[in-house]
């Protein structure tokens, strides 16, 4: 059973949200408050979190980013009032998978948490696990890749993504086809969210975003890893 933490301040939709959460199958954790949220985290183990962002105490953003100070594989799905563009690019910066504004649909909910969860084990049901690229040794078993001085730790959307690009090496892929297979959503993710990722890659990559030596982009079309 998959194990949901879910960060909700506004009484009647948490409980609504905790109910039908829990009609589909899974095990949720409701927290009402950051600090509540922090102590829950660090006492249990969880498969995805869910998480507001106007919160008492610890706002959602500095919620994600304690999280991601521990753990690069747990995903987090931002769920807020919030709908600004750059709300968005700062969650998605701090490491969220995904983010929903307010209001929502809760079919659309419920199944971009499936799709969340499915995307976990994505990458574990296939023997291409290992690549090389350059002197970086990718292992997305581990969710890790290894330089000779560092080794940098994967949430498993990145590692996702990047698994994508390393099959299709040296060919083009599209934002739209990213978006289709990796998120396994249709392009009502803004193709920004996709930039953002690739921008986190190349970072771990010290790739240079002005000649990138890896992680190339093609104008108007998309991304490839260079052969």
């Amino acid at each position: 059973m998959n194990r949901i933490l879910l960060v909700e301040d506004e009484e009647s939709l948490a409980r609504g949200l905790q109910f039908n959460l829990e009609a589909e199958g899974y095990k949720v954790t409701l927290a009402r408050d950051g600090q509540q949220a922090i102590e829950f985290f660090d006492q249990q183990e969880f498969d995805l979190v869910i998480l507001d962002v106007m919160l008492p105490y610890h706002d959602g953003f500095e919620i994600a980013q304690y999280i991601r100070e521990k753990s690069q594989q747990l995903p987090i799905l931002f769920l807020t009032a919030r709908r600004s563009p750059d709300d968005r690019i700062k969650g998605l910066k701090l490491g969220a998978d995904d983010y929903l504004a307010k209001p929502f649909s809760l079919d659309e909910l419920l199944l971009r948490v499936k799709r969340i969860l499915q995307r976990k084990s994505w990458y574990l049901h296939d023997d291409l696990q290992k690549f090389q690229l350059g002197h970086w040794e990718i292992d997305l078993q581990a969710l890790q890749i290894t330089g000779p001085e560092k080794t940098i730790n994967l949430t498993q959307l990145e590692a996702n993504v990047l698994k994508y690009l390393l099959e299709r090496r040296g060919k083009v892929v599209s934002r739209q086809e990213l978006l289709e297979n990796v998120w396994q959503t249709d392009a009502e993710i803004e193709t920004r969210t996709v930039d953002i990722f690739i921008a986190r890659l190349r970072k771990y990559l010290n790739d240079d975003p002005a000649n990138p030596q890896w992680i190339k982009s093609v104008r108007g079309i998309g991304y490839m890893i260079a052969d």
